[in-house]
């Protein structure tokens, strides 16, 4: 089965389960996404010493494409309207969240070039 297979079936729900699952994992992968690029932005900022801010940067934008990519699938794919238990509204909300991730995750990236440091472990 092939990737893009496997992401239309989770976003149907056939094989994650029915209805609200699919805008679940969506939701999910977005907050994570957004999590991860807010961190990023603090390791940028060296208020956080500790990992790597360059991969932090990397994997929030990661994480926000398949949060976006998901949402967008279930959105896509549901049938009814918000309210009818399908999970339209949490697919909604997590396409704000997931593109809230890339953009913290470009932007620790963009101030780690702009501050000239090379993003890794900083010394204490």
């Amino acid at each position: 089965m092939s990737a893009s297979a496997v992401l239309v079936a989770a976003a149907e729900g056939g094989i994650i389960g029915d209805g609200r699952t699919g805008a679940n994992l969506a939701l999910g992968a977005s907050l994570l996404g957004l999590v991860i690029g807010w961190l990023a932005m603090a390791r940028a900022d060296g208020r956080i010493s500790t990992g790597s801010a360059r991969t932090g940067g990397m994997s929030a934008i990661a994480v926000g494409i398949v949060g976006t990519v998901l949402a967008v699938l279930h959105l896509a794919t549901s049938s009814g309207g918000p309210g009818t238990g399908n999970g339209l509204v949490g697919a909604v909300v997590a396409v704000p969240l997931a593109l809230g991730g890339m953009f913290l995750g470009r932007l620790a990236l963009t101030r780690l070039r702009r501050a000239g440091r090379p993003g890794k472990r900083m010394a204490a």
